[in-house]
């Protein structure tokens, strides 16, 4: 089989690269044409357990536009090994029970379970809580201690740089009213004087 070339395929390989090992894509195997101005481009996959997988790169190109990547993707093709389909807890529990129908330990064994479970609960009070377990911890950093030490303390306070008292205003500095009306009542008398 002679290996299918295409003008796009650098620019569909250079996008592999940058999600994927290059020794994970192989040959080009087939070219599609979804719609007018997009082209698929389907590699082999050489990952280990992807037998049958395709790396699909589709791009695009608008008349006097270069083309470009819409996107990738890892997709299962005839024959590829996949994950059976998902059924609910619900239904195989039910479908066990229907094919184990003597199994009444497992009944027993769940109740048994749900009893335990209720009585820990119970068990548990305000008293058996050590408020240490509280502190958040993530990592092996205590959040809460490390926001202690950030506070300031009265020794920064200290510390600090000294300011220019003399750029802010005083309250000593700026007339209330009781000083307005004084003022005021001091210059009427000095009229009445002259």
């Amino acid at each position: 089989m002679a290996a299918l070339h295409d003008d796009r395929a650098p620019l569909a390989l250079a996008a592999l690269a940058e999600v994927t090992e290059p020794g994970s894509v192989g040959d080009l195997v087939e070219v599609a044409e979804p719609a007018e101005g997009v082209r698929d481009l389907i590699f082999a996959c050489r990952l280990p357990g992807y037998a049958a997988w395709r790396w699909t790169v589709s791009t695009g190109q608008v008349e006097g536009e270069e083309p470009t990547v819409l996107e990738l993707e890892l997709l299962p093709g005839e024959g590829a090994l996949l994950a059976p389909p998902w059924v609910p807890w619900a239904e195989r529990l039910a479908e066990y029970r229907r094919t184990h129908p003597d199994d009444e330990d497992l009944d027993e064994d769940l109740d048994d379970e749900l009893e335990d479970d209720e009585e820990d609960d119970e068990d548990l009070d305000d008293a058996d809580l050590d408020p240490a377990d509280d502190a958040l911890e993530i990592d092996g950093v205590d959040f809460e201690e490390a926001a202690d030490e950030a506070e300031p303390t009265e020794d920064d306070a200290d510390d600090a740089e000294p300011t220019d008292e003399a750029d802010e205003p005083d309250e000593a500095d700026e007339p209330d009213e009781a000083d307005s009306e004084h003022a005021g009542s001091d210059a009427a008398e000095a009229d009445e004087r002259a």
